[in-house]
């Protein structure tokens, strides 16, 4: 091997490795705001509910910067605001991490991604998660 495919493959490992403590950020947060919300992530099915219903609560916050007429019937102050926002945050990451996963799968091949995956899952059980909190199911991924 060249000293030049020695540099490329160690520049995609190092990339690996930042991808992969992203994975584990990403599902870290994911995890904690299911929790704070009192949601269940352990199924697809409650996956794809949870992100339904954060994109109907999405539309229900006026965007930044714009009154809100509906003030006086509808409070988005408080803690009203705040559980707004942890839905918003929760539907965008869980939707940044299919992304991501996505495009590591185009970037590096299903086996890489498959690596990453479970590295990050068994990173969450290590920390104290129980399986399936951050939403993450691995049976797609083979």
């Amino acid at each position: 091997m060249s000293i030049e495919q020695d540099q490329q493959q160690a520049a995609v490992g190092d990339h690996l490795k930042r991808v992969g403590a992203s994975i584990e950020e990403l599902n870290a947060r994911i995890a904690r705001l299911a929790i704070a919300l009192g949601v269940n992530l352990d199924t697809p099915d409650s996956v794809e509910r949870v992100i339904a219903e954060a994109g109907t609560k999405v539309r229900a916050v006026p965007p930044a910067g714009m009154p809100d007429r509906r003030a006086a019937r509808a409070p988005h102050s408080g803690p009203d605001r705040r559980q707004t926002h942890k839905w918003v945050e929760l539907r965008g990451l869980m939707v940044l991490r299919y992304g991501v996963e996505r495009q590591t799968i185009e970037n590096y091949g299903l086996d890489a991604t498959r690596s990453l995956m479970t590295a990050a899952s068994d990173h969450m059980t290590r920390e104290g998660f129980k399986p399936g909190a951050d939403g993450m199911d691995l049976k797609h991924l083979g």
